[in-house]
């Protein structure tokens, strides 16, 4: 996606492809990539597996930071491509172009990475969360109804981000760090969620701010996850609607 949250290609951060006998260009919909430089090819295939010497000296070269973001970037697209089973040192390396060795510079394993990315992948959204909110103007309620329909409409609405959201969830019960991690990214959700209800029930709301919040957060999630999997079944527009129904029954009792 042309304003997706960035995981479609692991080079889309610094607008610079490497260079090697993998490359080709970029044709991923699911991505913030804009440069007209090539990017690694898909990592079927034996030859890009085998990384040459001068994609790993280039990656190498490259800020930290941006190394760093590369893998989990990496990591993301795979966890949407293949899921958990398919995501390993082995094929997040092939996909961001780089060493086993610095994987393990940055992190402790696979499972620390995908610890990493999906915090990354939460505050990706949160910020498109955020910034439907602002440019929604001053007017709390039309504020509070942009926080809620911004999951029906891309970045957020996206096959990508759906596949890699199940795969995150799937480990939520098995790995004690990203069942943490879903406990703060929700929380998160569900205090911005809070506020903006306050904002528009005033001090004293006359019905429970938390409960509000969490069921809001429910059936937003619910109408997400159906409309991904089956955009068929009802429009975004749609959705919209239904979430406004809920949000009306909470402030007007």
């Amino acid at each position: 996606m042309g304003e997706g949250l960035g995981w479609g290609c692991a080079r889309v951060l610094d607008g610079v492809a490497l260079q090697g006998s993998g490359a080709q260009p970029c044709s991923s919909p699911h991505q913030l990539c804009e440069h007209p430089q090539p990017c690694p090819s898909p990592i079927e295939g034996e030859g890009f597996l085998e990384a040459d010497s001068l994609v790993a000296r280039a990656a190498f070269t490259r800020a930290p930071d941006i190394r760093r973001q590369d893998l989990i970037a990496a990591t993301a697209r795979l966890l949407a491509e293949r899921g958990v089973a398919g995501t390993s040192v082995r094929t997040i390396c092939a996909a961001a172009g780089v060493s086993p060795g610095l994987l393990r510079h940055y992190f402790d394993g696979v499972d620390d990475l995908i610890a990493a990315t999906y915090d990354d992948v939460g505050e990706r959204i949160g910020r498109a969360l955020e910034e439907a909110v602002e440019a929604a103007g001053d007017d709390p309620r039309v504020r509070l109804h942009a926080y809620l329909t911004a999951s029906f409409r891309p970045p957020i609405m996206d096959a990508a981000v759906l596949a890699t959201w199940l795969a995150f969830w799937s480990l939520v019960r098995i790995q004690p760090e990203i069942g943490r991690l879903h406990g703060e990214i929700y929380a998160r959700y569900r205090e911005r969620l809070e506020r903006l209800l306050i904002d528009c029930a005033g001090p004293s709301p006359t019905f429970d701010v938390r409960l509000a919040a969490i069921g809001l957060g429910a059936a937003i999630d619910g109408l997400w996850l159906e409309l991904c999997l089956d955009p068929t079944t009802f429009t975004p527009e749609e959705a919209g609607l239904i979430a406004e129904r809920f949000l009306k029954a909470w402030l007007e009792g």
